[in-house]
Order: structure tokens, then sequence, then C-alpha cells
């Protein structure tokens, strides 16, 4: 049972952080198809500057993971300036600018990850090889039955993301910053009116998106297999997306929706070696998480209210 909640924990905390970049993208109005990509493109750039900063840390130094988070948070918030460039300045379908990006992420973190592995460090590798992250215990209270295990065996990021996430709440719903946001989702004409450049607004929760699923993706980096390639992340992004739609674009609504998908896949890795069955078997538990969602989906899309504005190119000279 306590694995089940380790490892679901550091499977959800991601996928949720991710999740959150892709509420702020929506609320504004930007569909956000993505975050697949950002997410890839932000762990790349992570992973890549702390390969080639490897050799200035001790073994066990920890530092490289903090480095390589910011790094991730940055590389991905410039990745996003595309999808905002498209979507925003030239007006491009916000669905098929999303899937582009998606594709040229992973086609360019592959090809990137090969050729500078080749020519850099001269090994024949798509892959970046990540140190080890550390995981923390929290005294007296892991040791509460049942729900103390959530407290063990934390990966020290876990905590960052949920600084992040409580940061990133308190802005959404309790700042002028988030109610502007919030309104350029479901009445631009008004923001327009009362001075706000919406555009500048949206572009910058798109850029926000980058940097959040940049941090998501370094962690699972770190937390799936220590170390990058463009295959480690294959379908959280359009995961976080279920999630957000199923927690009808709110951010605790969302977090339970990660809850839930990363238990179910930690619960069904733990069935798989309770039965004894074959390793090959544990390939079949990626796709409880994707069952879940089209369930969740089937049963609770009619209560879903999407942002009114949300996928609507906005052309101040129509207002």
């Amino acid at each position: 049972m306590d694995s089940i909640f380790v490892d679901g924990l550091s499977f959800a905390l991601p996928l949720f952080i991710i999740a959150i970049g892709g509420i702020y993208s929506e609320r504004s109005g930007v569909t956000n198809l993505a975050l697949e990509g950002l997410l890839g493109f932000g762990a790349f750039t992570g992973a890549l500057v702390v390969t080639l900063m490897q050799n200035l840390f001790p073994a066990n130094s920890q530092a490289p993971i903090y480095i390589a988070i910011v790094c991730a948070m940055v590389g991905g918030g410039i990745y996003a300036m595309l999808h905002a460039l498209l979507c925003i300045k030239f007006k491009a379908n916000q669905v098929i600018s999303g899937v582009v990006i998606n594709i040229l992420g992973m086609a360019l973190t592959a090809f990137l990850t090969s050729e500078i592995n080749d020519l850099v460090f001269g090994a024949a590798s798509d892959k970046f090889v990540l140190g080890v992250s550390a995981r923390v215990t929290i005294p007296v209270i892991s040791e509460i039955p049942v729900v103390g295990a959530l407290f063990k065996d934390m990966y020290p990021f876990e905590f960052l993301i949920i600084g992040v996430a409580l940061v990133a709440w308190y802005v959404l719903y309790k700042t002028k910053y988030g109610l502007r946001l919030r309104a350029c989702g479901d009445n631009p004409s008004a923001v327009d009116a009362a001075g706000v450049d919406v555009a500048r607004v949206r572009f910058g929760a798109v850029v926000v998106s980058g940097a959040l699923s940049g941090l998501g993706g370094m962690c699972f980096a770190y937390s799936i297999s220590s170390q990058f390639s463009s295959s480690i992340y294959m379908g959280y992004g359009y995961l976080a997306i279920a999630g957000l739609i199923f927690g009808n674009w709110s951010i605790p609504r969302t977090l339970v929706a990660c809850l839930i998908f990363g238990f179910a896949r930690s619960a069904g890795y733990e069935i798989i070696q309770v039965l004894g069955m074959p390793s090959s078997y544990s390939d079949l538990v990626m796709i409880l998480p994707y069952v879940l969602t089209l369930l969740l989906l089937v049963f609770f899309s009619k209560s879903n209210r999407a942002p009114r504005a949300l996928g609507e190119i906005y052309d101040k000279a129509k207002r």
C-alpha cells in the first residue's frame, strides 16, 4: 500500500503542475494542446545544462536537480513563445498550432540529443543521463497509518511543486492579474474596453504554461528513469489536458483528477507484482490512466464549462 501512495504521488504532482500551466493558458482563451511538446522541450533544456555541467559538482550533490528545474522552466517558457506567436500574433488555428508544436518538440529534442551526444561527448546515444534524486521522509507524520505513506520517500521537487501550485492558485484567483486573465478567457472585449491589452495577457499566460510544463517535464525525467529521452514523456501532456478538462479548468478539481490518474497507475503496477505476472504486462498498466480518462469524461463532460472565449481569436478591430 505504501508504494502505491509513494509512486502515485510522484507521478500525480508533476502531472498536476503541467495541468496548471494548461489552465493558465486556456483560462486566458488560448487552447493549449502543446503541453506535450512544452514539457519535453523544457526537460531537454534542463537535462542538457546539467549534462554539460556534470563535472562541476560532487557525485552526490543535489544542486544539479534544482539547476535543471530552473533551466527547464526557462526552456519551456521560451518554447511556448512559439505557440503564443502563432496563435496571438499571427492568429493561427490554435489546435493545429498545438499539434505542430508537439510534433516539432519531439522530433527536435530527439535529433538534438543524439547530435549533442555524438559531437560533444562522442557517444552514440539518444539519452542524457541524470543523477539520482535523493528522497526524504517527514518524521512523525509519516508514521500515521495509511495517510502517512504520502509523506514517505518523497522527492524534493514534490515540495517545490506544491509551493508553486499554491502560488499559482493565489495568483489566478486572488490577484488583479488573475482576474484579468480569467476575464480574457470569458469576455476579452470587456477586458479590452477596460484598457487592458488582451494579447499581452494571453501571451504571458502561454509563457507561464510553458514554464510550468518544463518544471513538470524535468520532474518526470528525474522520477521515472533518472535520464532524459524524447520517449519518457509520451502521452503525459495529453493526460494533463484530460485532467484539467475533467477538473473543469479549476486548480483544486484538477488536483483530484491528477491524483486519481497517479494512484491508478501505481496501483496497476502493484497488482502486476502481487499477481506475479511477467514484466511485459506492466506495459498494460500504462493504459489505466487513459481508460479512466475516457470513463470520467463520459460521465462528467456534460457538466464541464469551458471558458466562453476559449479558442477564439480576438481581433481588437472587430470589437
